[in-house]
């Protein structure tokens, strides 16, 4: 995890994002509009270390929390429009990372399957 971080801060630093920052973002551009616990659902993070995570990304402009209209006790994140034009920006990151992992897009794909059955498998056991 650290060499993976170490890998993506400089190309990082360039759009203003942490590494978990990025994460979330990545998430919001494949379905934005998802309430905060879907959100830690999906990156597998409580709402302790979410919320500073979304407060940030919220101040910098990236996103707005807003109550469902529906449910009041849930909060969804959605893009603003600047949020949208980051993500132009972040497309150099995935192929940066590739080449410099010196790895193939197969052997990728194998380990990053291998590693969510790993995930799966120790979820399972709590």
């Amino acid at each position: 995890s650290l060499a993976m971080t170490k890998l993506y801060k400089p190309l990082l630093d360039h759009i203003g994002l942490t590494y978990p920052q990025y994460l979330v973002m990545l998430v919001l551009w494949e379905q934005d509009g998802v309430t905060v616990s879907e959100l830690g659902e999906r990156l597998f993070l409580d709402s302790g270390t979410l919320t500073p995570l979304l407060k940030r990304l919220e101040a910098q402009g990236h996103i707005a929390r807003l109550r469902d209209v529906q449910d009041e006790r849930r909060v969804r994140i959605t893009l603003t429009s600047q949020g949208r034009a980051l993500r132009d920006q972040a497309e150099a990151i995935p192929p940066c990372v590739l080449q410099s992992s010196q790895c193939s897009i197969a052997e990728l794909t194998a380990l990053t399957t291998e590693l969510k059955q790993l995930r799966d498998r120790l979820s399972e056991r709590r």
